[in-house]
């Protein structure tokens, strides 16, 4: 069993979850839920009596040093390979580093886990001053809050909760809320600005990063229930989902898996990247709540 000096409420526990990795559980009369220490990923939370709405892939690696496929990875702080093209690890080392739980809490069932990232994660190469906290709330709605400190240096910083929602049918989804918004479709065949009219519907692989600082809402009839996502301290949205064709050649995504999610992310990223003077810290929140349709 994982050694912790946290003190926790009964609600709470830390244990040794897939792969023998740390991970802290959480059940209380309003919801279920599962963070890992590794990318301070939360991979599952359903409120009381609901589905779970995170997806997490049946083939996850659960390996340290290596992502997470599903639940709500942290990406930072860079985005993909970064703007300049060539860093590694893909999407930043908040993903593939271990954090540290500092404190938990349980306010009538809402359960407050508080995680940290300190000076050294980063890389060779990078600056190893910057630091994070991540605040997860879970009760019946869920509320995850990054804050990124820079060090002693100008941060230039992507960043996005990368969040896997489950849904019934990927073909039978919609989503509300990005109506006007530009954006730029990295997938195949896509154009650099495009605008988009009305609902988003998913035909294809995917692959979006919208201008955008409001909410999304997932319409997912075939499961009955509405997934809105609300944020702030974010100027982008992230829309992904591999498709038939690129998921065949991701290794840690089972068969079929494709149809049951879709990537809706609170980021800042591409010409939204942020700039968080030396000494100074940057706030992103994602806020999502579950209504039957």
């Amino acid at each position: 069993m994982v050694e912790h000096t946290v003190s926790l409420p009964p609600s709470v526990t830390v244990a040794d979850g897939s792969g023998g990795l740390p991970c802290v559980r959480v059940a209380t009369p309003l919801c279920t839920g599962e963070v890992y220490l590794l990318g301070a990923t939360v991979t599952q939370w359903a409120p009381a009596g609901a589905d779970p709405v995170l997806f997490l892939s049946q083939r996850s690696r659960f390996e340290a040093g290596v992502p997470i496929r599903g639940g709500a990875p942290l990406c930072a702080p860079w985005f993909g390979a970064g703007r300049s093209k060539d860093k590694t690890p893909a999407h930043g080392y908040f993903r593939t580093s271990p954090w540290t739980l500092t404190s938990a809490a349980d306010d009538g069932g809402t359960v407050t886990l508080t995680f940290t990232l300190g000076p050294g994660a980063a890389p060779d190469g990078e600056d190893g001053s910057v630091s994070a906290t991540y605040v997860v709330t879970m009760g019946s709605e869920l509320d995850l809050a990054l804050t990124v400190r820079a060090g002693s240096a100008d941060l230039d910083m992507e960043e996005a909760i990368h969040t896997y929602f489950r849904v019934s049918d990927i073909s039978q989804v919609k989503l509300d809320g990005l109506d006007g918004s530009r954006y730029v479709d990295k997938a195949p065949g896509g154009r650099a600005v495009n605008a988009q009219s009305g609902q988003v519907a998913l035909m294809r692989e995917t692959d979006r990063v919208y201008a955008h600082e409001g909410t999304t809402t997932i319409l997912d009839p075939g499961a009955g229930r509405t997934i809105t996502v609300t944020k702030e301290g974010s100027a982008s949205t992230v829309v992904w989902n591999p498709w038939e064709s690129k998921a065949a050649g991701i290794a840690d995504l089972g068969d079929g898996e494709w149809r049951e999610m879709v990537c809706v992310e609170t980021a800042n990223a591409l010409r939204s990247a942020v700039v968080v003077p030396a000494g100074q810290s940057h706030l992103m929140r994602q806020h999502v709540t579950v209504a039957p349709a």
